[in-house]
């Protein structure tokens, strides 16, 4: 088992608001915060790369219409609408994809289920980087 190491004092101030905040928005960032460079910088990387290829990939991050999901049963329309959540969990590359209008509709990225998928990777590894951040924060706290 590895020895848990002691953060510097300033960093284990930080409140988990702020350390979730940015957590979402920099992908990894919530390591950044307690200082560890080496999982920040491998998080940025595999959120935003799976974020990239996945919009390479003609995946859709929109937030399904109405009119889209007519015909569809009511559990099939939460899942379609569950997995747009889990992409805006990507934080700063879905901010700026939105930004830049760089995204398929919810019936495009239908299409291109590789990049839809690659997308939705992305949110999940940020919520577990995220996830694993605060727990880091919370046992420095005891």
């Amino acid at each position: 088992m590895r020895a848990a190491t002691k953060l510097p004092r300033p960093v284990r101030s930080v409140p988990a608001a702020a350390l979730a905040a940015f957590g979402w928005l920099v992908p990894g960032g919530g390591y950044l915060l307690i200082g560890r460079k080496r999982q920040f910088g491998l998080f940025l990387l595999l959120v935003s790369g799976a974020f990239a290829v996945g919009l390479a990939l003609q995946g859709g991050s929109l937030w399904p219409q109405p009119e889209e999901l007519q015909g569809w049963d009511g559990f099939s329309a939460l899942l379609a609408q569950a997995g747009t959540l889990v992409k805006i969990l990507a934080g700063g590359p879905y901010l700026l994809a939105r930004l830049f209008d760089y995204s398929q509709t919810f019936l495009q990225g239908r299409l291109h289920e590789y990049g839809s998928l690659l997308l939705v990777v992305a949110g999940l590894l940020n919520l577990l980087a995220l996830a694993d951040a605060l727990e880091l924060r919370k046992a420095e706290h005891h």
